[in-house]
């Protein structure tokens, strides 16, 4: 049985008209890759097992190019190649591209000096991280624009999450926008950098955002800025602060704002694989429109199970990861 055919078993209890399914492109569409180094090559595991390799078709062009490039560089220095454990890739739409060297020793003043001549050869931005230790050749912000209907900028790091397929973020962010009806102000959990709440704050009065990365409150608070937003307020929060702040409970974290005052007419959730918890299948039960995006058809269908008072209005499947077991859902969920 393929992915697709498990995804709609799981949940046609809950669903039972054809669900659309979105198709990546099978090559060239990761922006976002993560590869260990060893004896002087990438590695990834595949099947269980650990493979090198030399460059990946899946990755952005951009990336795909550049590894073996930079590996040559990487060996060819044994300053650079020492304790050398990963290599993280991002890649933007605009031609930009930060590599992110991670080590078992502590970086410093003279690694960045060799890093910053390789940077500068190459054209990319470099990061060296360590134990509670970053450095950058200039910058560790990466800007973005996603090409929606609506275009729009965010910003990323190599410390936050970022939806990593290029040809899917922004039929999402449009997908998501075209569920909305009759809309008030939305509260976000899981917020991230900010793929849905900078798309989302043109539809909505206003919009309380909610995340627990530091770097992703930054790279939020930038994107705000650049699309020049004035209705989006935020805090990092855990998911059980929420529920207590929706009760009036003032954190100094919320600098002021009282969730009690918020008209909130839809929540949009995108938590991590292991779905919602318990804490916040109790929130979500205060709400009477739930946009419900999933990385993991399982724990999708269990939260599901629990949400009785709720019926899927509008599904779509987005297949971000082409030939994996890999799955996005996407859903309206109403009471």
């Amino acid at each position: 049985m393929n992915k697709l055919e498990n995804s709609y078993n799981l949940i046609k209890a809950f669903y039972s008209d054809p669900v659309k399914t979105n198709i990546s492109p099978a090559s060239g569409f990761r922006s976002r890759c993560e590869f260990g180094y060893r004896n002087g090559s990438y590695t990834m595991v595949s099947n269980g097992q650990k493979v090198y390799i030399s460059k990946l078709d899946l990755a952005h062009p951009l990336i795909s190019e550049l590894m073996p490039k930079l590996s040559i560089k990487i060996n060819d220095s044994y300053l650079l190649h020492k304790k050398l454990f990963q290599v993280n890739f991002r890649a933007n739409n605009l031609n930009k591209i930060i590599v992110s060297l991670i080590y078992h020793k502590e970086v410093n003043a003279e690694l960045l000096e060799e890093s910053s001549r390789i940077a500068k050869d190459l054209k990319i931005e470099i990061v060296l991280r360590s134990k509670k230790k970053l450095l950058c050749t200039s910058n560790e912000i990466l800007e973005e624009l996603i090409n929606s209907n609506n275009p729009f900028y965010l910003y990323q790091t190599d410390q936050t999450f970022f939806q990593p397929n290029k040809y899917m973020v922004p039929r999402m962010v449009n997908l998501v926008e075209s569920f909305i009806k009759d809309p008030n102000d939305l509260l976000e959990l899981y917020c991230g950098c900010g793929t849905f709440s900078i798309p989302l704050s043109r539809i909505f009065n206003k919009v309380f955002a909610t995340e627990n990365n530091r770097k992703s409150m930054m790279c939020l608070d930038m994107a705000i800025s650049k699309n020049n937003i004035s209705n989006i307020n935020y805090s990092r929060l855990s998911c059980d602060e929420v529920s207590e702040a929706m009760t009036g409970r003032l954190f100094n974290r919320l600098k002021g704002e009282k969730l009690a005052d918020y008209n909130f007419s839809h929540l949009l959730l995108d938590p991590p694989r292991s779905g919602l918890t318990d804490d916040v299948i109790s929130l979500v039960n205060r709400f009477e429109n739930v946009i419900y995006i999933s990385c993991n058809p399982d724990t999708y269908a269990r939260d599901l199970s629990k949400l009785i008072e709720y019926k899927i209005s509008k599904i779509e499947f987005f297949d971000q990861f082409v030939n994996t077991n890999h799955l996005e859902i996407v859903s309206l969920l109403q009471k």
